[in-house]
C-alpha cells in the first residue's frame, strides 16, 4: 500500500511540474518575451539531430538534471529522452552518470581538504 502511495504523490507532483510549466510558457508567449521565445529558438536547435541524435542529446540533459537537482528538467528530459526512444537501461546510465557529476566536486573540495589537515597536523 505504501508503494501505491508514493507512486500517486510522484504523478501528482509530475502533473504539477507540467501544469505549471504549461501556464508559464502561455503567459511568457502572451506577453511577447523575446528572451523566451529566444531560447525557444535555443532550445530547438540544441536538441536538433546533427553529430548527436536527439536521444543522446537528452541523455545529456538527464544527467545534467540530476546535477543540478532540477525537478522539472528531470521530468521533462526523462519523458523527451523516452520519446527518443531511450531505454530504461540508458535512462539510469544517464541518471549514474548525473550522480558521479554531482559527487566528483566534492572529490576536488576534498583535495584542499586534505591539504588543511595535513598543515593542521603539522601545527
Amino acid at each position: 500500500m505504501e508503494h501505491h502511495k508514493e507512486s500517486k504523490s510522484i504523478f501528482n507532483q509530475i502533473t504539477e511540474i507540467n501544469q505549471k510549466r504549461k501556464a508559464a510558457h502561455e503567459k511568457l508567449l502572451a506577453l511577447d518575451s523575446k528572451v523566451y521565445k529566444a531560447f525557444l529558438a535555443m532550445e530547438k536547435a540544441a536538441y536538433t539531430k546533427g553529430a548527436l541524435s536527439r536521444k543522446v542529446k537528452e541523455l545529456i540533459a538527464v544527467g545534467i538534471s540530476v546535477d543540478i537537482d532540477c525537478e522539472s528538467c528531470m521530468q521533462w528530459h526523462i519523458e523527451q529522452a523516452a520519446k527518443a526512444g531511450a531505454t530504461q537501461e540508458e535512462l539510469l546510465e544517464a541518471i549514474e552518470v548525473g550522480i558521479e557529476m554531482g559527487g566528483g566536486p566534492a572529490t576536488v573540495s576534498a583535495r584542499f581538504a586534505l591539504e588543511v589537515m595535513e598543515h593542521a597536523n603539522k601545527k
